[in-house]
């Protein structure tokens, strides 16, 4: 059969590709619509695994909610360059996995991209439009929450995206509420909602890890016990910098957190080896203990939701869970979900001289 012009722009309607990649479909296919589009889509097939191994940390993260409002679903799809992710299509395609994510039984992504879509399926349809867009992209996640009022946030177009459940009152007031939380998760990032999610071996660790720190950092410890490190100092530092400790306790005006400004990082690196040794010695100190107290709360209140400060707190001292409580004291969280595009993807470095300069120098090979 005999492959006409306008055979070619109907296909090329269709699916998208290229004029000469339709025109040879059809030419397999012998004029067959149908068997073209699947030429085409197995060809795809083939584009699309040359594509896989490039890494696709940039895309879109969206929302959707369910008709009664009660469930909300988010979802991220990632693709190689930033300028994919304003593409229309593409950003069509992840609005419509977000509201499919509703029907989703699992978080299970092999699942969900075995769901039906569009006549195909979630992979299918996205190793097509790898093919058609010519970049590797990938649904990474989803997820969904149920409560009895809920709200979502985007941030930056997309590259943020946040769902908060609770349970109260469906009402504009708490909605609101939930609103300006999500923007809030959006912002500062809590890792918990509160400290109850915090189990007892996670928390031991953060003890353990702050202590440490504390430990190697000992400019930063309680007076008295920086003052007994530096009394033994005479066995491990230099002359020069046990001269300069000499000249800065004799300067009545000296600032002494200064200090570490002036010593050699030698000596910075000794004196925390000497704070290592004298750990046990240090830990059962009751000043050391209470520091290290205050530590471990100043980072529960960054990493817990309800203990933050509001960020839009007038008296800037209303932690989250004043805040909603101001609103409806029977306003409770369930669930808080935040996606950000590509965290914890290990992303290519580009350095753009570099490669112009190799360009430039294999040209003159």
């Amino acid at each position: 059969m005999a492959v006409t012009a306008k055979m070619v722009k109907e296909l090329r309607d269709m699916t998208g590709a290229g004029m000469m990649d339709c025109k040879k479909a059809l030419v397999e296919a012998d004029g067959d619509m149908d068997r073209a589009v699947e030429v085409l889509r197995e060809k795809g097939l083939s584009k699309a695994a040359k594509k896989a191994g490039r890494i696709a940390a940039m895309g879109l993260v969206r929302t959707a909610f369910a008709e009664d409002g009660k469930t909300a679903a988010i979802v991220e799809v990632n693709s190689e360059t930033d300028f994919v992710a304003k593409n229309d299509e593409f950003i069509g395609f992840v609005e419509k996995l977000a509201k499919l994510a509703l029907e989703a039984q699992s978080n299970d992504m092999e699942a969900f991209k075995a769901m039906p879509f569009e006549g195909s399926t979630v992979g299918e349809a996205l190793t097509a439009l790898i093919a058609k867009i010519g970049e590797n992209m990938s649904v990474r996640r989803i997820d969904k929450a149920s409560g009895e009022v809920m709200a979502t946030y985007l941030h930056g177009g997309g590259n943020i995206g946040v769902i908060v459940a609770a349970n109260g009152a469906d009402t504009d007031e708490n909605k609101n509420a939930l609103k300006n939380v999500a923007m809030q998760v959006a912002a500062m990032n809590p890792q918990y909602v509160s400290r109850d999610e915090i189990s007892e071996d996670e928390l031991a660790s953060l003890r353990k890890i702050t202590l440490e720190s504390a430990l190697n950092d000992p400019f930063t410890l309680p007076k008295p016990i920086l003052n007994g490190l530096l009394e033994k100092v005479a066995d491990v530092w230099g002359k020069e910098d046990i001269d300069i400790l000499a000249e800065k306790r004799a300067d009545k005006s000296f600032n002494f957190n200064y200090l570490p400004n002036f010593l050699s990082d030698e000596a910075k690196t000794k004196l925390a080896g000497l704070a290592i040794a004298a750990k046990l010695e240090i830990t059962e100190s009751k000043v050391f203990k209470g520091l290290l107290d205050g530590r471990v709360k100043k980072q529960l209140k960054e990493i817990c939701l309800l203990d933050q400060t509001y960020v839009r707190a007038e008296d800037g001292k209303q932690t989250v869970a004043e805040y909603l409580k101001s609103v409806d004291k029977d306003l409770s969280l369930v669930k808080v979900i935040r996606f950000e595009v590509g965290e914890g993807i290990e992303k290519k470095q580009e350095d753009f001289a570099a490669e112009v300069a190799a360009q430039m120098e294999a040209a003159n090979k």
